[in-house]
């Protein structure tokens, strides 16, 4: 009752905690990325050979460049955090912190394996360049 009352005297942390909730909401339609059906089988097949616990999504983050270089990006398996929203993107359930969600809209997943090469590759679906390995 002495809750109640409160949020009824000062209705700010109220309006905070609706803010925030209309703020994951919109951010989980959002899918800010694609993932390819070549990366998509890599994801899974590295799910279960790896030994990574069913708790574990794939992140997608994104960390500071060098210079005029802009950022790098980086993908691995982490556990949900507070900042992060969850999009289910060609079946795979992929954390982008939400500070870091305008940085890679736009941003295609795929897995090249070459004779050199072999791996994930960020490109730009709007362009078709790669943008990161």
């Amino acid at each position: 009752l002495i809750f109640l009352i409160n949020q009824l005297t000062n209705p700010y942390p109220l309006f905070l905690l609706l803010i925030s909730k209309i703020n994951n909401f919109f951010c989980a339609m959002i899918t800010p990325i694609k993932i390819t059906t070549r990366a998509v089988e890599e994801i899974i097949n590295i799910l279960k050979t790896k030994g990574i616990p069913q708790e574990y999504l794939l992140r997608v983050s994104i960390k500071g460049g060098h210079g005029c270089s802009g950022v790098n990006f980086t993908l691995g398996f982490d556990k949900k955090k507070e900042l992060d929203t969850v999009s289910l993107v060609s079946g795979i359930k992929v954390l982008i912190q939400k500070s870091e969600m305008m940085f890679l809209i736009g941003q295609e997943i795929d897995f090249h394996e070459g004779i050199e090469t072999r791996g994930f590759v960020f490109r730009n679906y709007e362009d078709n360049s790669t943008t990161a390995r």
